[in-house]
């Protein structure tokens, strides 16, 4: 209980005073303003603009890691005698720093000699050409793909140990029914695993709100402002213009939004697991 007032509540207590009162990083809580930063926060355009970036690029990564994540789980079912070096090379991603992650990804991405340009231009393409992190169209979803590289192997493991738990019996008789394919992976394998499917997709869904180490290493926020999430932005109020308080501000207004958003995938999550029981 002292372990969660001291890392939980004494944080939120912060940023909640910090929100209504006019903070910097070394004088917080100067003078209490109200809802007057909530208020400044939501009429930005830029504030409000990576709130909805944020939402859009989170929904849609996890969406591209739980399909992903799915495919590979069922692939690694059907090699668990010679896949132990394949589920080994899946944890690398896990295991690395989300700062190298950014550098090799942006490495990659480098028109100057990159694995992309180096492809093109074996490909007759003008390598120079081909630089997606200098784009304001394709600079999210270049970090998308190297968010997605990092996280579906979490997907893939969480939802490859609900599989290696599932009974046997039930797929055997469908297939002695007729069942195979998708139509024995919708209606048996699916139902049963449906619950640790959600869970992950809530998990990886929470994950990509949070994303910050990408976009820090591989592109600052830019070009312009298309790769500005609220996350970044939170870290340019505080650390950069020690605006403690408009950054509390906009953490709360993230808080609400991961809420709204996620609420409904932990309640389907809840139901899934809760039927499965039953």
């Amino acid at each position: 209980m002292l372990a969660l007032l001291v890392l939980g509540l004494y944080p939120l207590l912060f940023i909640v005073a910090a929100a209504f009162s006019e903070s910097s990083l070394g004088k917080p809580f100067q003078e209490w303003v109200g809802t007057a930063n909530l208020e400044a926060a939501l009429l930005d355009a830029d504030i409000v603009a990576s709130l909805v970036r944020g939402t859009a690029y989170a929904v849609g990564v996890s969406v591209v890691s739980l399909v992903l994540g799915v495919v590979v789980a069922l692939a690694l079912r059907h090699s668990v005698a010679s896949g132990s070096i394949v589920r080994t090379v899946l944890l690398l991603p896990l295991i690395m720093p989300p700062v190298i992650v950014g550098t090799l990804w942006k490495l990659v991405y480098n028109p100057g000699g990159g694995l992309l340009a180096t492809v093109t231009g074996f490909a007759g393409g003008d390598p120079a050409s081909v630089s997606p992190l200098s784009s304001s169209a394709w600079s999210l979803p270049a970090i998308a793909v190297a968010d997605v590289w990092e996280w579906t192997p979490l997907v893939a493991l969480l939802v490859f140990t609900a599989l290696l738990a599932q009974d046997e019996e039930p797929i055997e008789a469908a297939r002695l029914d007729g069942a195979h394919g998708f139509g024995l992976f919708r209606h048996i394998t699916l139902p049963a695993i449906a619950g640790v499917v959600a869970a992950a997709f809530f998990i990886r869904l929470v994950l990509a709100f949070k994303v910050f180490d990408l976009i820090f290493m591989m592109t600052s926020g830019g070009p312009g402002q298309s790769t500005t999430t609220a996350s970044y932005i939170v870290y340019q109020l505080a650390l950069r213009e020690f605006d403690v308080g408009m950054a509390a501000a906009v953490t709360l207004l993230l808080a609400v939004v991961v809420t709204v958003v996620t609420l409904p995938v932990a309640f389907l999550t809840r139901r899934l697991q809760a039927n499965h029981e039953s």
